[in-house]
C-alpha cells in the first residue's frame, strides 16, 4: 500500500519570481504588486527561505534546487505543477497552460535526483501542450494515494481527457467535478482541498450543488474525517495545505499563516487529531503568485538508492 504523506520534498528557491499575466487569466487569486520588482524578488526569496528553515526545523528533508535566471520563469516556485516524483520509481512531468511556465521543466532537475534516487521511468506528459490540453500535475490533481483516487476539479488547466490517460498510467481512479470561485472555474484543485491521513480539508460551499454529497461521501469513505471550509476561507489559501511526515513519522499539516489564521478552532481541533499545524508567512508569493504552500511543494516519494 502506497502512503499518503512523505518526509522527503523537493522546493524551488526562486530568482525571478513576479506576476504572470498569462496564469492570471484564469487564476483570480493574483493580484498585480504596487512594489518595485526588484523588491517582490527579494520579499520572495526571503518567504522562501523562511519556510525552509521552518520545514527543516521540524524535522522534514527539503530538497532545495535554485532556480536559473535566465530564462525569467515568474512561478518557478511552485514545483509541483510541472513534476510529480512517486514511490514505484516513477518521474512525471505535465502539460502546462501558460508558455512563460513551461521552462520550469529542467532535465537537470531530474538528472539531479536520479543521483541520489532511483528513477525507472520517466512519463512525459507535455506534448498534450500542442493539442491545448493540460494538467497541472498535483496542482491539478489532490491525490489519494492510498485508495488510488485522483479527485479533480475541470478547469482551462485541468482536462478530464488528460487525466484519464494519467490515471490509467498510474492505476487511479478519476473523480471529477465542477467548483466555482469568483464567477470562474477553480483554476487548481488543490486550493481548495487536501488529503492526509485520517483527515482531509475541502470547501464543499464551492462545488457544483449537484456534486457536493457525492464527493463528501467519496472522501469520508476513504477513512478519513471531512473537514469543511468556506468559500472565504478559499480566499486565504485555506485548502492550500499540505500534509507531511517528520522524520519521527509525526504527520504535519504545513500551510501558509493566512491560512492558519483563518481557521475556526473546531476546524484547528479537527485536523490536529491527527497531524500538528505548522505555518509560515508567505504573504507576497499568496497574493502576486496565486498560489501558497502547497503549490510549493513537490512531494518526493521516489527510494532511495
Amino acid at each position: 500500500m502506497s502512503a499518503q504523506t512523505s518526509s522527503h520534498i523537493v522546493m524551488v528557491r526562486p530568482a525571478a519570481f513576479g506576476y504572470n499575466v498569462e496564469t492570471a487569466e484564469n487564476n483570480t487569486f493574483q493580484n498585480k504588486p504596487v512594489s518595485g520588482k526588484e523588491t517582490i524578488i527579494q520579499r520572495a526569496i526571503n518567504e522562501f527561505d523562511n519556510l525552509v528553515q521552518i520545514l527543516r526545523a521540524e524535522g522534514i528533508v527539503v530538497e532545495v534546487i535554485q532556480d536559473t535566471s535566465d530564462p525569467a520563469k515568474p512561478d518557478a516556485i511552485f514545483p509541483n505543477n510541472w513534476l510529480s516524483l512517486h514511490d514505484n520509481g516513477l518521474v512525471v512531468t505535465y502539460p502546462i497552460f501558460s508558455p512563460l511556465r513551461r521552462p520550469e521543466r529542467r532535465v537537470e532537475i531530474i538528472q539531479h535526483l536520479a543521483r541520489h534516487y532511483k528513477v525507472k521511468e520517466h512519463l512525459a506528459m507535455e506534448y498534450f501542450e500542442s493539442q491545448g490540453l493540460f494538467l497541472e500535475g498535483t496542482g491539478s490533481m489532490v491525490l489519494d494515494r492510498v485508495n488510488k483516487v485522483a479527485y479533480a476539479c475541470l478547469s482551462p488547466r485541468t482536462d478530464r481527457g488528460v487525466l484519464e490517460v494519467w490515471c490509467e498510467k498510474m492505476g487511479y481512479t478519476p473523480f471529477t467535478f465542477i467548483a466555482m470561485y469568483d464567477q470562474q472555474e477553480v483554476y487548481h484543485t488543490n486550493v481548495m482541498m487536501a488529503i492526509g491521513e485520517g483527515v482531509c480539508v475541502v470547501s464543499l460551499d464551492i462545488v457544483n450543488q449537484s456534486e457536493r454529497n457525492a464527493l463528501r461521501n467519496n472522501l469520508a469513505a476513504g477513512g478519513r474525517e471531512v473537514v469543511e471550509l468556506s468559500r472565504e476561507q478559499i480566499g486565504s489559501f485555506a485548502g492550500n495545505m499540505l500534509a507531511v511526515r517528520n522524520q519521527d513519522g509525526e504527520q504535519l499539516m504545513v500551510m501558509s499563516a493566512a491560512a492558519r489564521q483563518i481557521l475556526d478552532k473546531e476546524q484547528v481541533a479537527a485536523i490536529e487529531k491527527y497531524a500538528r499545524i505548522i505555518s509560515g508567512d508567505i504573504r507576497t508569493i499568496e497574493s502576486v503568485g496565486g498560489g501558497s504552500v502547497r503549490c510549493m511543494i513537490a512531494e518526493n516519494f521516489l527510494p532511495h538508492i
